[in-house]
């Protein structure tokens, strides 16, 4: 559900890319290629430097893992909008689908593995979740 009032579920688009999860060393140089990637996803703790972009962008990364395929929900959404991520990845967890949340400010974004995205949009349409083709 899109909020604890009981709105109706939101609308997702499955976007037509396969998408890498990277896992590089914490001080590692951003990667030229991801600067223009479109869409990505960069996070830099003390810990590593993940990236997360189409495979199509062709890093070389320590650690790579590849093959998801990637459900981008109808947005903009409120920043203070409650039970977005919560209703998706319960569908999901129902159904056996393993799911890697990412945001922005506008919107949601759900990674799940290639092998289950038909099953995780079967699911998320029994939910009354509306799922456009892959753009």
């Amino acid at each position: 559900m899109t909020s604890s009032g009981g709105a109706a579920p939101l609308g997702l688009t499955v976007l037509g890319a396969t998408f890498a999860i990277h896992r590089f060393a914490p001080d590692a140089a951003l990667p030229d290629a991801v600067r223009t990637a479109v869409p990505v996803w960069i996070a830099r703790t003390p810990e590593e430097l993940s990236i997360v972009c189409a495979e199509a962008v062709g890093l070389a990364a320590p650690r790579r893992i590849g093959g998801w395929r990637c459900l981008q929900v109808a947005g903009p959404l409120p920043l203070d909008l409650v039970g977005v991520l919560a209703g998706l990845s319960t569908v999901l967890a129902e159904a056996g689908v393993c799911v890697l949340a990412l945001s922005t400010h506008d919107t949601d974004f759900l990674l799940v593995p290639g092998k289950d995205l038909e099953r995780g949009v079967a699911a998320l349409r029994g939910a009354g979740y509306g799922i456009a083709a892959p753009t």
